[in-house]
């Protein structure tokens, strides 16, 4: 197993103590400058061991190893921040999805039902070839976006 050295200088040693004392961050940030203070070897502090500050931040042993790798590897400012997702999502609906959807959500609902669900929705933009599959989680997005108010005569 490497073993990964850390020896904070003053100044990330101060803007860490800044992160756990004052500010608004993300839990993984203050578990990651709790992580990087504690194993810290240079000559402002006092090492201790990777068990006792598994003990008591309640992270593994595995955890502490990757955020002192990352901070050796990547620099200090990429320890404390998360990379980006890598994942590139497809968007299911185009304009030409959302503008059907729009025509047909403010469409009188089939018979026998008071309104259109989203799930309603979804079922007939399948049921008319608009699209493959979607979910009514999408629908709800796509109306989301618009201020459609599926046929609701404003009062007033």
């Amino acid at each position: 197993m490497v073993k990964y050295r850390i020896a904070l200088t003053k100044n990330e040693r101060d803007e860490l103590m800044s992160i756990i004392n004052k500010g608004r961050h993300s839990s993984q940030t203050f578990r990651t400058a709790y992580i990087l203070l504690n194993c810290d070897e240079g000559r402002y502090a006092d090492k201790i061991t990777n068990e006792q500050i598994s003990q008591v931040l309640k992270v593994g042993m595995r955890t502490i190893d990757r955020v002192k790798k990352k901070f050796l590897e990547e620099g200090f400012e990429a320890s404390l921040e998360r990379r980006p997702s890598p994942r590139v999502y497809e968007k299911k609906a185009d304009g030409d999805v959302e503008a059907h959807l729009i025509a047909l959500s403010c469409s009188n609902p089939p018979t026998g039902y008071g309104k259109w669900s989203l799930r309603l929705l979804a079922d007939k933009m399948i049921e008319l070839n608009y699209v493959e599959d979607i979910s009514y989680e999408t629908v709800r997005r796509i109306l989301k976006k618009t201020n459609s108010n599926l046929g609701k005569s404003k009062n007033g």
